[in-house]
Parts: C-alpha cells; structure tokens; sequence
C-alpha cells in the first residue's frame, strides 16, 4: 500500500534518513522542521500519518501531538513520535497527548515500515467511513473530540487471553481503576467461545498461550464477524520484538511489552477503547444514514422510492414463480379537514398510529410503504385479487373499527380510509402500470363514497368490491 506520511524534525540528518527510508517503500514524504510547520501542512497535505520527533525547540512533539488532536480536521491522523526517549513514563505522557505509539531510536527499519503501515491502512479505512457516512445523505462530519462517550470511557468489557493467573490479577486491577472489567481465559479455543458468545470492547492477547501461538488466535479473531474489528492489544516480552511486524501485518492494532507498567497499560487501553467506540459510532451513524434512503422519517414504514424498486423486483420474479404480485393503495379519508381542524401535528399523530395498525395487519412478505401525503401502498407478492382484497378489507377495519386517541383538543377521532386494489401475472407491466390501475381503483372507491375497497378486476368480473360506503364530502 502507499500513503503519504509527514516527518517532523528539527535535525536536517535525521528528516533526510527518515525521507530516503520511507521513499525506498514507496511512501510519499512531505517534511517539516518544527510544530507550527507541521500543523500547516496537517492542514493543506492531508497526510495519512505523522512521525515526530519530540524534543523540538519552541513546541515539542507533545505539544504538537495535543494540538493535533484537539482539532477536528486533524484529529484522525495517527502519530508516531520517534525518539531517543525510552523511559516509561514518556511513552505514558505521550499516549496521554494521543500519540499513537513511540519508535526509539535508532529506529528499526522493519518495525518502522510494519508501524507505518498498519496505522495507515486503519486511517484510510476510517477515512472511508467518514466519506460514507458523510455521503449518505447525513452531513454531520464526526470527530473523535466531539464523542461524548470519550469523556465516559468506563464500563468497557476487556477479554485477557493469558495463561498467567498473577498476571491477570494485575491487568484486572489496573483496569478496574478506570472502571473496565476484565475476563481472562488462558487458551486460544477458550478465547474464541467466549468472544463470539459475547461483546468485548478490546482484546487483549499474549504472544505466548502456554503452547499456542498468539498470532495464530489475533489471526482468528480478525477472520470472525464478531470480532473482525475489536482491537487487539498484544502482550510480548522484549526479544520477541521481531515477531511484532507479523502481528501488525494480520490486524494487531497495538502492543505492551512486558513486564507491564501500570499507567501505560491503561493509556494504551483508553486510547483503543476511544477508538473501537468512535469506530462503532461511524458505523452506527451509516446504518442509520443509509435507512433514511428508504423509510419515511415520520411513520417509520418504507418510502416510495424503496417501495418502486421492490415492485420492479417482485414483478419480474413472476416470470420465474408463475405467482402474482398484487397493490393495495389506501389514502385517509378526508385527511384534510383533520389537518385544518386539529392542525398539523394531529395529523401527523394519526398517520404514525395508522401506520402501526396496518403493519400489523399485513404478512410478514408484504410491504408497507407511505406513498406521500396521506397515501400508502402496500406490495403483495404471491398474492391474488382475492387474497389482496381480503387483506385490504382486514386493513381498512383495523383502520376504522377503532377510534384514533389524539393528543390536545382532537381527543378521540373517528379515522377511515379507501382502499385501491390491482394485480398482475404479466412479467411485462411496469411498476407504473400497476400502481395507476390500484390508484383508479382507489379514485373508483372515493367516488362510492369512502371508506371501502375497491378492485379493477373484480367490478371486471362483475363482483362488486366490499366494503363499507360513507357519506361523501
């Protein structure tokens, strides 16, 4: 893969070492020499990821790394900082900036290239997240400063695959203080039963599991749905660094190298926990983004345009089922005077509890959608003029049998509707032709004086339609 990478360092010698190294693996390099520099060409590059040196004359690495952070349009950006810094509670006080990982140097050419690859390839795929979800018809651009959830980062639920019980009472204990709770297993097939028996916030893997290899249970996790994208931190001790790149390479998301310290642990831990919601909460968003395409906002049941392409469907399936496809087209009787008499917001009222009485009235196949204004349409596969006209009758009662309870001055209303009914068994007829017949048939039941069915086929038959009549207008 490639992605475009910034390197921010005050030293000339080492912007270049980093520049020809990343170059040599096909990256493109952009290059700064101190935070203010950096955060411009944040702004105007738009890299894929920040590799930083901290100690910086005027703002240092943790400075930069917060600012960063803390603005929306570059908040997403991992950042690495590369330095001579080894000490523990710098790396803690970097990840507490929201770096994303430290690099000492001298820097490790396959642990760099491993680094800067995996952190690439999660930005560009959150990345296309967010272009989803913004294309989805919701503008709303989240960012990871304006998650709610990131100023309540507690009850998150930790799965801790180590066969160490002393070590497990010590994760345990670290992360209870932030309020997480943490289940420990100590084998692979054990690991596996319970995450996908239940939901884990984040993983946390030792590269050792007795005489099973970590790896190859990171490498299963990444291969279920319900742990495809949970986070994985993995546990290794210091000679076992050249395994790392393998374990990065197969969707390793972060790593502690043991023995573990308490205040990394549990910022690295926050750090992926914040991830692993802001991740949840893209996704969550594009589902919702997507429905709204096809359901109607107010009563919930699907819109016209999703109702149009599931009768070209279900008409062109007749071709190969030999069963037909019938409409049901309903509209409230005069639905107007409710809305000049009790006003706007009763009439909304009555076409979401309308809604919910019909969808209880038709198959579990059939389809439910708002038309527009006071119409509906109801699509019934595998279902004959008969059957279509039984239906609508069960579903004009369930309108009409029972008074509609409205809020404010309306009370109790007194709620009817006329219904349109029309079926094919051609193959051939549009979705157009098949809705203009049960439209006229609906115009046919208007005109009989409401609050009645009314079916193209059976006046043909010279059956009459059932139903009701009303008094008109």
């Amino acid at each position: 893969m490639t992605a475009r990478i910034l390197v921010v360092d005050d030293i000339p010698a080492n912007v270049k070492l980093l520049e020809v190294k990343l170059t040599a693996e096909y990256f493109d390099v952009v290059t700064a020499s101190d935070g203010p520099s950096a955060i411009e060409l944040a702004h105007s590059e738009a890299p894929d990821l920040i590799l930083s040196d901290v100690m910086m004359p005027g703002m240092d690495g943790f400075e930069l790394c917060r600012r960063l952070k803390a603005d929306a349009e570059t908040c997403h950006i991992p950042l690495v900082m590369v330095t001579a810094l080894s000490d523990v509670a710098d790396r803690v006080r970097g990840l507490e900036a929201g770096a994303d990982d430290f690099l000492t140097k001298p820097v490790n050419d396959i642990a760099l290239f491993a680094r800067v690859r995996s952190l690439a390839r999660l930005k560009q795929m959150m990345d296309e997240l967010r272009v989803r979800q913004a294309a989805s018809g919701n503008g709303t651009v989240l960012a990871e400063t304006d998650l709610e959830m990131a100023e309540a980062m507690g009850d998150a639920r930790v799965l801790l695959a180590d066969p160490s019980e002393t070590l497990a009472g010590k994760v345990k204990s670290y992360l209870a203080e932030d309020g997480h709770e943490t289940f420990h297993v100590k084998s692979c097939r054990e690991a596996l039963d319970t995450a996908q028996g239940e939901a884990f916030d984040l993983l946390i893997v030792s590269l050792h599991l007795g005489q099973e290899d970590g790896l190859r249970l990171c490498s299963q996790f990444r291969s279920h749905d319900e742990t495809r994208h949970v986070p994985i931190l993995l546990l290794l001790d210091e000679e076992d660094l050249p395994r790392l790149p393998k374990g990065l390479e197969i969707g390793v998301t972060d790593y502690l190298i043991k023995p573990i310290d308490r205040n990394e642990l549990r910022a690295r831990t926050r750090t992926q926990i914040r991830r692993r919601r802001y991740h949840d909460k893209l996704r969550d968003m594009l589902q919702k983004s997507v429905a709204l395409a096809y359901t109607d906002t107010l009563t919930g049941v699907y819109n016209r345009r999703y109702m149009n392409a599931h009768l070209d469907r279900k008409i062109m399936e007749i071709a190969e089922t030999v069963k037909p496809v019938s409409v049901l087209m309903f509209d409230i009787d005069n639905f107007k005077s409710i809305n000049d008499t009790y006003g706007h917001n009763s009439g909304d009222e009555v076409l979401v509890e309308l809604a919910k009485r019909v969808s209880r009235g038709v198959r579990d196949i059939d389809l439910l959608s708002r038309y527009g204004g006071e119409e509906f349409v109801i699509v019934m596969p595998d279902a004959d003029i008969e059957v279509a006209v039984s239906v609508a009758e069960r579903v004009r009662g369930l309108v009409g049998d029972q008074l509609f309870s409205i809020s404010g001055d309306a009370g109790m209303l007194a709620v009817t509707i006329s219904v349109g009914v029309a079926t094919t068994r051609d193959p051939t007829e549009t979705t157009e032709a098949l809705i203009g017949r049960a439209d006229d048939a609906l115009y046919r039941a208007k005109g009989n004086g409401r609050n009645c069915v009314r079916s193209a086929e059976l006046d043909r038959r010279g059956q009459r339609s059932t139903g009701h009549s009303a008094a008109g207008d």
